[in-house]
Protein backbone atom coordinates (compact mmCIF):
# COMPACT_ATOMS: atom_id res chain seq x y z
CA UNK A 1 0.00 0.00 0.00
CA UNK A 2 1.23 3.45 -0.97
CA UNK A 3 -0.21 6.25 1.47
CA UNK A 4 -0.38 9.67 0.45
CA UNK A 5 -1.61 12.71 2.58
CA UNK A 6 -2.33 15.85 1.29
CA UNK A 7 -2.53 18.92 2.59
CA UNK A 8 -4.64 17.43 5.92
CA UNK A 9 -6.09 19.56 8.50
CA UNK A 10 -7.53 19.52 11.33
CA UNK A 11 -9.33 22.04 13.22
CA UNK A 12 -10.92 22.38 16.85
CA UNK A 13 -12.84 25.68 16.89
CA UNK A 14 -10.04 28.27 16.16
CA UNK A 15 -7.42 25.69 17.41
CA UNK A 16 -5.31 24.08 14.38
CA UNK A 17 -4.10 20.45 15.65
CA UNK A 18 -3.13 19.49 12.64
CA UNK A 19 -1.94 22.39 9.89
CA UNK A 20 -1.53 21.09 5.87
CA UNK A 21 0.52 18.02 6.87
CA UNK A 22 1.74 16.31 3.96
CA UNK A 23 3.12 12.81 3.85
CA UNK A 24 3.77 9.79 1.91
CA UNK A 25 4.62 6.26 2.68
CA UNK A 26 5.69 3.84 0.37
CA UNK A 27 5.22 0.10 0.68
CA UNK A 28 7.17 -1.72 3.12
CA UNK A 29 8.65 1.03 4.49
CA UNK A 30 9.02 2.33 8.56
CA UNK A 31 8.25 5.98 9.02
CA UNK A 32 8.49 7.10 12.17
CA UNK A 33 6.75 10.58 13.21
CA UNK A 34 8.66 12.34 15.59
CA UNK A 35 7.36 15.03 17.94
CA UNK A 36 6.48 16.44 21.49
CA UNK A 37 3.79 15.68 23.19
CA UNK A 38 0.62 17.70 22.04
CA UNK A 39 2.34 18.14 18.04
CA UNK A 40 -0.34 16.84 16.65
CA UNK A 41 0.45 13.06 16.25
CA UNK A 42 -2.58 11.34 17.48
CA UNK A 43 -4.94 13.63 15.91
CA UNK A 44 -2.93 13.13 12.64
CA UNK A 45 -3.36 9.03 13.10
CA UNK A 46 -7.19 9.37 14.13
CA UNK A 47 -7.83 11.25 10.87
CA UNK A 48 -6.32 8.67 8.77
CA UNK A 49 -8.19 5.75 11.09
CA UNK A 50 -11.17 7.36 10.65
CA UNK A 51 -12.13 8.62 14.14
CA UNK A 52 -11.57 12.15 13.21
CA UNK A 53 -12.74 13.40 9.52
CA UNK A 54 -10.45 16.32 8.16
CA UNK A 55 -11.33 19.74 8.58
CA UNK A 56 -9.49 19.91 4.90
CA UNK A 57 -7.06 18.09 3.14
CA UNK A 58 -6.74 14.81 1.13
CA UNK A 59 -6.03 11.05 1.67
CA UNK A 60 -5.18 8.99 -0.81
CA UNK A 61 -4.33 5.09 -1.29
CA UNK A 62 -2.60 3.97 -3.83
CA UNK A 63 -3.34 7.00 -6.03
CA UNK A 64 -6.87 6.83 -5.54
CA UNK A 65 -8.75 9.67 -3.26
CA UNK A 66 -10.50 7.85 0.12
CA UNK A 67 -12.57 8.79 2.66
CA UNK A 68 -13.00 7.37 6.28
CA UNK A 69 -16.42 8.25 8.00
CA UNK A 70 -14.94 5.25 10.85
CA UNK A 71 -12.56 3.42 11.69
CA UNK A 72 -14.38 0.54 9.88
CA UNK A 73 -13.44 2.13 6.51
CA UNK A 74 -9.95 2.41 7.46
CA UNK A 75 -10.16 -1.17 8.24
CA UNK A 76 -11.88 -2.68 4.83
CA UNK A 77 -9.34 -0.19 3.17
CA UNK A 78 -6.12 -2.32 4.75
CA UNK A 79 -5.20 -0.01 7.30
CA UNK A 80 -4.92 -1.05 11.18
CA UNK A 81 -4.09 0.77 14.36
CA UNK A 82 -2.63 -0.02 17.60
CA UNK A 83 -3.23 2.53 20.29
CA UNK A 84 -1.24 4.81 22.78
CA UNK A 85 -3.87 3.86 25.17
CA UNK A 86 -5.00 -0.02 24.71
CA UNK A 87 -8.59 -0.61 23.34
CA UNK A 88 -8.85 -3.60 25.11
CA UNK A 89 -11.79 -5.30 27.03
CA UNK A 90 -10.16 -6.34 30.82
CA UNK A 91 -12.35 -8.97 31.73
CA UNK A 92 -12.49 -10.76 27.69
CA UNK A 93 -10.02 -13.82 26.76
CA UNK A 94 -7.49 -12.51 23.67
CA UNK A 95 -9.95 -14.35 21.30
CA UNK A 96 -12.73 -12.63 22.46
CA UNK A 97 -10.77 -8.98 22.05
CA UNK A 98 -9.37 -10.33 18.66
CA UNK A 99 -12.74 -10.76 17.21
CA UNK A 100 -14.31 -7.76 18.70
CA UNK A 101 -15.92 -6.03 15.33
CA UNK A 102 -15.41 -9.05 13.24
CA UNK A 103 -16.98 -11.70 15.17
CA UNK A 104 -16.59 -15.83 13.83
CA UNK A 105 -20.03 -17.08 13.93
CA UNK A 106 -21.56 -20.28 13.39
CA UNK A 107 -25.60 -20.49 12.87
CA UNK A 108 -26.02 -17.28 14.94
CA UNK A 109 -23.63 -18.07 17.87
CA UNK A 110 -19.94 -16.85 18.15
CA UNK A 111 -17.48 -19.59 17.35
CA UNK A 112 -14.82 -19.40 19.74
CA UNK A 113 -13.02 -22.47 18.02
CA UNK A 114 -12.49 -20.04 14.62
CA UNK A 115 -11.59 -17.27 17.26
CA UNK A 116 -9.23 -18.93 18.66
CA UNK A 117 -7.38 -20.63 15.64
CA UNK A 118 -7.75 -16.83 13.78
CA UNK A 119 -5.43 -15.38 16.90
CA UNK A 120 -3.04 -18.93 16.98
CA UNK A 121 -2.97 -18.22 13.39
CA UNK A 122 -1.62 -14.87 13.02
CA UNK A 123 0.18 -15.11 16.23
CA UNK A 124 2.91 -18.10 14.54
CA UNK A 125 2.40 -15.70 11.32
CA UNK A 126 4.31 -12.82 12.68
CA UNK A 127 6.04 -13.97 15.73
CA UNK A 128 3.65 -12.98 18.15
CA UNK A 129 3.13 -15.41 21.01
CA UNK A 130 -0.26 -15.23 22.61
CA UNK A 131 -2.79 -17.96 24.71
CA UNK A 132 -6.52 -17.26 22.84
CA UNK A 133 -8.01 -18.17 26.18
CA UNK A 134 -5.46 -15.96 28.85
CA UNK A 135 -7.36 -12.91 30.48
CA UNK A 136 -6.41 -9.55 29.42
CA UNK A 137 -6.47 -7.63 32.23
CA UNK A 138 -4.26 -10.81 33.67
CA UNK A 139 -1.75 -10.34 31.03
CA UNK A 140 1.45 -7.81 31.51
CA UNK A 141 1.85 -4.53 29.64
CA UNK A 142 3.67 -5.89 26.86
CA UNK A 143 1.62 -9.23 26.14
CA UNK A 144 -1.08 -6.30 26.11
CA UNK A 145 0.30 -4.74 23.29
CA UNK A 146 0.77 -7.75 21.24
CA UNK A 147 -2.97 -8.79 21.74
CA UNK A 148 -3.52 -4.94 20.50
CA UNK A 149 -1.37 -6.13 16.79
CA UNK A 150 -2.79 -8.99 16.86
CA UNK A 151 -5.93 -7.69 16.58
CA UNK A 152 -4.63 -4.96 14.23
CA UNK A 153 -3.33 -7.37 12.09
CA UNK A 154 -6.35 -9.75 11.97
CA UNK A 155 -7.62 -8.16 8.56
CA UNK A 156 -5.86 -8.01 5.64
CA UNK A 157 -3.83 -5.37 6.87
CA UNK A 158 -1.40 -3.51 4.42
CA UNK A 159 -0.95 -0.31 6.87
CA UNK A 160 -0.30 -0.63 10.65
CA UNK A 161 -0.34 2.55 12.89
CA UNK A 162 1.57 2.36 15.94
CA UNK A 163 1.04 5.09 17.96
CA UNK A 164 3.58 5.53 20.87
CA UNK A 165 3.63 2.17 21.04
CA UNK A 166 6.87 1.97 23.66
CA UNK A 167 5.50 4.65 26.32
CA UNK A 168 4.35 1.32 28.39
CA UNK A 169 6.92 -1.01 27.88
CA UNK A 170 10.09 -2.12 29.41
CA UNK A 171 13.71 -1.95 27.75
CA UNK A 172 13.29 -5.97 26.46
CA UNK A 173 9.48 -5.74 25.37
CA UNK A 174 10.76 -2.82 23.72
CA UNK A 175 13.49 -4.40 21.96
CA UNK A 176 11.01 -7.36 20.92
CA UNK A 177 8.71 -4.94 19.57
CA UNK A 178 11.25 -3.24 17.35
CA UNK A 179 11.91 -6.82 15.66
CA UNK A 180 8.53 -7.52 15.45
CA UNK A 181 8.33 -4.07 13.49
CA UNK A 182 11.53 -4.86 11.88
CA UNK A 183 9.74 -8.75 10.30
CA UNK A 184 6.82 -7.06 9.49
CA UNK A 185 8.19 -3.85 7.63
CA UNK A 186 10.59 -7.16 5.57
CA UNK A 187 7.02 -8.99 4.71
CA UNK A 188 5.90 -5.70 2.55
CA UNK A 189 3.75 -4.32 5.51
CA UNK A 190 3.94 -0.60 5.74
CA UNK A 191 4.33 1.09 9.15
CA UNK A 192 3.93 4.18 10.91
CA UNK A 193 5.86 4.79 13.58
CA UNK A 194 4.63 7.64 16.19
CA UNK A 195 6.83 8.27 18.93
CA UNK A 196 9.33 10.84 20.54
CA UNK A 197 11.96 8.68 21.62
CA UNK A 198 15.21 9.29 19.56
CA UNK A 199 16.99 6.11 20.31
CA UNK A 200 13.87 4.11 19.56
CA UNK A 201 13.48 5.78 16.00
CA UNK A 202 16.77 6.02 15.09
CA UNK A 203 16.90 1.93 15.47
CA UNK A 204 13.78 1.16 13.56
CA UNK A 205 12.95 3.96 10.97
CA UNK A 206 13.91 4.24 7.32
CA UNK A 207 12.45 8.06 6.96
CA UNK A 208 11.72 10.41 9.71
CA UNK A 209 8.87 13.48 9.92
CA UNK A 210 9.25 15.80 12.51
CA UNK A 211 5.98 17.60 13.57
CA UNK A 212 6.03 20.66 15.87
CA UNK A 213 2.79 22.24 16.96
CA UNK A 214 0.99 20.53 14.03
CA UNK A 215 3.26 21.43 11.16
CA UNK A 216 5.96 19.12 9.60
CA UNK A 217 8.76 21.11 9.88
CA UNK A 218 11.65 18.61 8.40
CA UNK A 219 12.07 15.42 6.84
CA UNK A 220 15.46 13.83 8.12
CA UNK A 221 17.62 10.79 8.60
CA UNK A 222 17.69 8.33 11.04
CA UNK A 223 21.57 8.70 10.62
CA UNK A 224 21.04 12.02 11.75
CA UNK A 225 22.45 12.89 15.46
CA UNK A 226 19.97 12.83 18.51
CA UNK A 227 21.09 16.24 19.10
CA UNK A 228 20.06 17.49 15.74
CA UNK A 229 16.58 15.17 16.37
CA UNK A 230 16.07 16.68 19.54
CA UNK A 231 16.25 20.51 18.12
CA UNK A 232 14.26 19.64 15.17
CA UNK A 233 11.72 18.37 17.78
CA UNK A 234 11.24 20.63 20.21
CA UNK A 235 12.63 24.20 18.10
CA UNK A 236 15.67 24.89 20.35
CA UNK A 237 18.96 22.37 21.83
CA UNK A 238 17.94 20.39 24.36
CA UNK A 239 20.22 19.09 26.66
CA UNK A 240 20.80 15.18 26.69
CA UNK A 241 22.76 15.05 29.74
CA UNK A 242 21.53 15.44 33.71
CA UNK A 243 23.75 18.63 35.34
CA UNK A 244 23.63 17.95 38.49
CA UNK A 245 25.84 18.66 41.66
CA UNK A 246 27.22 16.41 44.14
CA UNK A 247 24.56 15.29 47.04
CA UNK A 248 24.52 16.53 50.52
CA UNK A 249 22.00 14.15 52.28
CA UNK A 250 21.46 14.44 55.93
CA UNK A 251 18.82 12.67 58.32
CA UNK A 252 16.85 9.59 57.43
CA UNK A 253 13.33 10.50 55.88
CA UNK A 254 12.12 6.96 54.25
CA UNK A 255 13.07 4.23 56.04
CA UNK A 256 11.56 0.60 54.96
CA UNK A 257 11.64 -1.99 57.68
CA UNK A 258 11.85 -5.29 56.78
CA UNK A 259 8.71 -4.92 54.29
CA UNK A 260 6.26 -7.93 53.68
CA UNK A 261 4.21 -7.53 50.97
CA UNK A 262 2.08 -10.34 49.55
CA UNK A 263 -0.17 -10.75 46.38
CA UNK A 264 -3.59 -11.86 45.31
CA UNK A 265 -2.16 -15.55 45.53
CA UNK A 266 -0.68 -15.08 48.92
CA UNK A 267 2.71 -15.25 47.57
CA UNK A 268 5.41 -12.17 49.24
CA UNK A 269 5.65 -9.54 45.99
CA UNK A 270 8.11 -7.80 48.98
CA UNK A 271 9.93 -10.14 51.23
CA UNK A 272 11.15 -8.35 53.62
CA UNK A 273 12.35 -5.16 52.34
CA UNK A 274 15.41 -3.02 53.66
CA UNK A 275 15.30 0.40 52.01
CA UNK A 276 16.73 3.91 53.39
CA UNK A 277 16.51 7.32 51.56
CA UNK A 278 17.59 10.46 53.11
CA UNK A 279 17.01 14.07 52.79
CA UNK A 280 19.03 15.68 49.74
CA UNK A 281 19.55 12.73 47.92
CA UNK A 282 18.05 10.65 44.94
CA UNK A 283 17.94 6.87 45.41
CA UNK A 284 16.78 5.16 42.17
CA UNK A 285 15.41 1.59 42.04
CA UNK A 286 16.79 -0.79 39.52
CA UNK A 287 15.35 -3.76 38.32
CA UNK A 288 13.33 -5.54 35.65
CA UNK A 289 10.14 -4.79 36.41
CA UNK A 290 7.65 -7.24 38.26
CA UNK A 291 10.14 -7.43 41.13
CA UNK A 292 8.13 -5.85 43.52
CA UNK A 293 8.94 -2.16 42.30
CA UNK A 294 4.79 -1.94 41.62
CA UNK A 295 3.88 -3.27 45.76
CA UNK A 296 6.74 -1.72 47.07
CA UNK A 297 5.13 2.19 45.64
CA UNK A 298 1.31 1.45 46.78
CA UNK A 299 2.61 0.45 50.45
CA UNK A 300 4.59 4.13 50.66
CA UNK A 301 1.65 5.73 49.98
CA UNK A 302 -0.78 3.43 51.47
CA UNK A 303 -2.84 1.76 49.64
CA UNK A 304 -1.68 -1.54 49.80
CA UNK A 305 -1.27 -3.18 53.20
CA UNK A 306 1.90 -4.73 54.10
CA UNK A 307 1.98 -8.44 55.95
CA UNK A 308 4.75 -7.90 57.70
CA UNK A 309 7.96 -5.33 58.51
CA UNK A 310 7.19 -1.04 58.56
CA UNK A 311 7.04 2.38 56.56
CA UNK A 312 8.76 5.38 58.91
CA UNK A 313 8.59 9.44 57.27
CA UNK A 314 11.08 11.37 59.32
CA UNK A 315 11.23 9.15 62.06
CA UNK A 316 7.49 8.59 62.36
CA UNK A 317 5.91 5.23 61.62
CA UNK A 318 3.32 5.57 59.43
CA UNK A 319 2.84 2.24 58.39
CA UNK A 320 -0.90 2.17 59.36
CA UNK A 321 -1.71 5.85 57.95
CA UNK A 322 -4.20 6.24 55.52
CA UNK A 323 -2.83 7.67 52.59
CA UNK A 324 -4.39 11.27 52.63
CA UNK A 325 -2.49 11.72 56.09
CA UNK A 326 1.03 10.79 54.46
CA UNK A 327 0.41 13.43 51.65
CA UNK A 328 -1.19 16.00 54.39
CA UNK A 329 2.58 15.07 56.31
CA UNK A 330 4.72 15.72 52.99
CA UNK A 331 4.23 12.51 50.62
CA UNK A 332 4.85 13.03 47.12
CA UNK A 333 3.36 11.13 44.71
CA UNK A 334 4.02 9.84 41.05
CA UNK A 335 2.37 7.07 40.09
CA UNK A 336 3.66 4.36 37.12
CA UNK A 337 0.22 3.68 35.38
CA UNK A 338 -1.46 7.60 35.20
CA UNK A 339 -4.68 6.39 33.85
CA UNK A 340 -5.58 4.20 36.35
CA UNK A 341 -3.68 5.71 39.44
CA UNK A 342 -2.85 9.22 38.53
CA UNK A 343 -5.91 10.80 37.05
CA UNK A 344 -9.87 11.49 37.26
CA UNK A 345 -10.09 11.04 33.55
CA UNK A 346 -14.20 12.46 34.07
CA UNK A 347 -12.94 15.63 35.57
CA UNK A 348 -10.79 18.50 34.03
CA UNK A 349 -7.30 19.47 33.97
CA UNK A 350 -7.97 22.49 36.52
CA UNK A 351 -9.26 19.87 38.66
CA UNK A 352 -6.44 16.90 38.40
CA UNK A 353 -3.91 19.87 39.53
CA UNK A 354 -5.48 20.03 42.97
CA UNK A 355 -7.09 16.57 43.73
CA UNK A 356 -4.30 16.48 46.65
CA UNK A 357 -5.06 19.91 48.21
CA UNK A 358 -8.23 20.87 47.17
CA UNK A 359 -9.48 21.09 50.69
CA UNK A 360 -6.84 23.44 51.81
CA UNK A 361 -6.87 26.90 51.65
CA UNK A 362 -7.08 29.42 49.47
CA UNK A 363 -8.45 26.48 47.23
CA UNK A 364 -11.36 25.68 49.86
CA UNK A 365 -12.54 28.38 52.13
CA UNK A 366 -15.40 26.57 54.92
CA UNK A 367 -15.68 23.93 53.17
CA UNK A 368 -16.75 25.22 49.85
CA UNK A 369 -14.00 24.69 46.84
CA UNK A 370 -13.39 28.00 45.11
CA UNK A 371 -13.39 27.60 41.41
CA UNK A 372 -11.56 30.61 40.61
CA UNK A 373 -8.73 29.68 42.81
CA UNK A 374 -9.01 26.42 41.22
CA UNK A 375 -8.32 28.05 37.94
CA UNK A 376 -6.07 30.60 38.78
CA UNK A 377 -3.73 27.52 40.04
CA UNK A 378 -4.00 25.43 37.31
CA UNK A 379 -3.62 27.88 34.80
CA UNK A 380 -0.15 28.70 36.88
CA UNK A 381 1.15 25.39 36.50
CA UNK A 382 -0.18 24.89 33.03
CA UNK A 383 2.24 27.85 32.12
CA UNK A 384 5.29 26.55 34.38
CA UNK A 385 4.84 22.99 33.01
CA UNK A 386 3.80 23.86 29.66
CA UNK A 387 0.47 21.23 29.43
CA UNK A 388 -0.59 21.75 25.97
CA UNK A 389 -4.46 22.01 26.42
CA UNK A 390 -7.31 24.68 25.11
CA UNK A 391 -7.50 25.61 28.88
CA UNK A 392 -7.61 24.50 33.17
CA UNK A 393 -11.53 23.44 31.66
CA UNK A 394 -10.55 21.02 29.37
CA UNK A 395 -11.18 17.91 30.29
CA UNK A 396 -8.16 15.63 31.30
CA UNK A 397 -9.06 12.62 29.16
CA UNK A 398 -8.45 14.81 26.08
CA UNK A 399 -5.21 15.49 26.75
CA UNK A 400 -2.14 13.19 25.15
CA UNK A 401 -0.53 11.01 27.18
CA UNK A 402 2.77 13.11 27.78
CA UNK A 403 0.32 15.85 28.74
CA UNK A 404 -1.55 13.81 31.20
CA UNK A 405 1.99 13.04 33.22
CA UNK A 406 2.76 16.71 33.05
CA UNK A 407 -0.85 17.51 34.68
CA UNK A 408 0.60 14.59 37.49
CA UNK A 409 3.60 16.25 37.40
CA UNK A 410 2.72 19.77 38.39
CA UNK A 411 0.40 18.47 40.65
CA UNK A 412 2.93 16.79 42.66
CA UNK A 413 5.55 19.50 41.99
CA UNK A 414 2.85 22.46 43.37
CA UNK A 415 3.35 21.94 47.26
CA UNK A 416 5.91 21.41 49.71
CA UNK A 417 7.43 17.68 50.31
CA UNK A 418 10.20 15.89 52.59
CA UNK A 419 9.30 12.66 50.44
CA UNK A 420 8.94 12.00 47.11
CA UNK A 421 8.14 8.82 45.03
CA UNK A 422 8.43 9.12 41.18
CA UNK A 423 7.35 5.66 39.54
CA UNK A 424 8.36 6.40 35.96
CA UNK A 425 8.11 9.63 35.86
CA UNK A 426 8.56 10.31 32.21
CA UNK A 427 6.80 7.56 30.69
CA UNK A 428 5.56 8.75 27.87
CA UNK A 429 6.53 12.30 27.67
CA UNK A 430 8.95 13.35 25.11
CA UNK A 431 12.23 14.59 25.14
CA UNK A 432 11.98 18.52 26.41
CA UNK A 433 9.71 17.31 28.99
CA UNK A 434 12.34 14.73 30.03
CA UNK A 435 14.75 17.27 30.46
CA UNK A 436 12.77 19.70 32.22
CA UNK A 437 11.45 16.81 34.35
CA UNK A 438 14.94 15.74 35.52
CA UNK A 439 15.76 19.27 36.50
CA UNK A 440 12.92 19.48 38.29
CA UNK A 441 14.03 15.83 40.20
CA UNK A 442 17.39 17.17 41.14
CA UNK A 443 15.92 20.53 42.03
CA UNK A 444 13.64 19.10 44.60
CA UNK A 445 16.49 17.17 45.54
CA UNK A 446 19.34 19.87 46.03
CA UNK A 447 15.85 21.77 48.37
CA UNK A 448 16.48 18.86 51.04
CA UNK A 449 13.55 16.45 49.36
CA UNK A 450 14.35 12.88 49.61
CA UNK A 451 13.28 10.99 45.90
CA UNK A 452 12.96 7.88 45.63
CA UNK A 453 13.17 7.08 41.57
CA UNK A 454 11.44 4.06 40.21
CA UNK A 455 12.29 3.88 36.63
CA UNK A 456 12.31 1.03 33.83
CA UNK A 457 14.87 3.42 32.26
CA UNK A 458 18.68 2.05 33.36
CA UNK A 459 19.92 5.17 31.94
CA UNK A 460 17.38 7.59 33.47
CA UNK A 461 18.45 5.72 36.95
CA UNK A 462 22.00 6.04 36.20
CA UNK A 463 21.68 9.84 34.97
CA UNK A 464 19.68 10.76 38.46
CA UNK A 465 20.57 9.00 41.38
CA UNK A 466 23.08 9.21 43.91
CA UNK A 467 22.43 5.65 45.02
CA UNK A 468 21.65 3.33 43.07
CA UNK A 469 19.17 -0.17 44.66
CA UNK A 470 18.46 -3.06 42.76
CA UNK A 471 15.74 -4.80 43.57
CA UNK A 472 15.09 -8.65 42.69
CA UNK A 473 12.52 -11.18 43.51
CA UNK A 474 11.11 -8.48 46.03
CA UNK A 475 14.41 -7.63 47.97
CA UNK A 476 16.92 -5.34 47.57
CA UNK A 477 19.87 -7.08 46.24
CA UNK A 478 22.77 -4.57 46.40
CA UNK A 479 23.53 -0.85 46.44
CA UNK A 480 26.33 0.28 44.15
CA UNK A 481 27.11 3.86 42.76
CA UNK A 482 25.26 5.17 39.67
CA UNK A 483 28.87 5.13 37.61
CA UNK A 484 29.24 1.54 38.40
CA UNK A 485 29.67 -0.78 35.68
CA UNK A 486 26.60 -1.68 33.77
CA UNK A 487 27.69 -5.55 33.83
CA UNK A 488 27.34 -5.42 37.90
CA UNK A 489 24.33 -3.65 38.11
CA UNK A 490 22.89 -6.37 35.32
CA UNK A 491 24.26 -8.94 37.62
CA UNK A 492 22.08 -7.50 40.33
CA UNK A 493 19.18 -7.15 38.51
CA UNK A 494 19.38 -11.06 37.84
CA UNK A 495 19.45 -12.01 41.20
CA UNK A 496 23.60 -12.48 41.36
CA UNK A 497 24.48 -10.56 44.77
CA UNK A 498 27.85 -9.38 44.74
CA UNK A 499 30.26 -9.40 47.58
CA UNK A 500 31.02 -6.17 48.36
CA UNK A 501 27.80 -4.46 47.95
CA UNK A 502 27.14 -1.00 50.29
CA UNK A 503 24.96 -1.35 52.83
CA UNK A 504 21.81 1.09 53.09
CA UNK A 505 22.85 3.18 55.71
Amino acid sequence: MRLELRGLTKKFGDFVADDAIDLVVPPGQIHAILGENGAGKSTLMNMLYGILEPTDGQIRIDGAPVRFRSPGDAIAAGIGMVHQHFKLVGPFSVADNVQLGREHARAGMLDRTAARRAVREVSERYGLALDPDAICENLPVGVQQRVEIVKALSGHTELLILDEPTAVLTPPEVAELLTIMRNLAASGMSIIFISHKLREVKAVADTITVIRRGKVVAEVSPDDGEAELAAAMVGREVSLTVDKTPAQPTEKALEIIDLTVLDDRGIPALDGLNLTVRAGEIVGLAGVEGNGQTELARAILGTLAPAGGSIEMAGTEVTRWHPYRRIAAGLGYIPEDRARDGLVGDFTVAENIVLNQYREAPLSRRGVVDERAVRAVASKSIAEFDIRTQGPEEGVSALSGGNQQKVIIAREFSRPRKVLVAAQPTRGVDIGAIEFIHARLVAERDTGTAVLLISAELDEILALSDRVAVIYNGQIVGEVAPDSPRSEIGQLMIGHRLENSPGDA
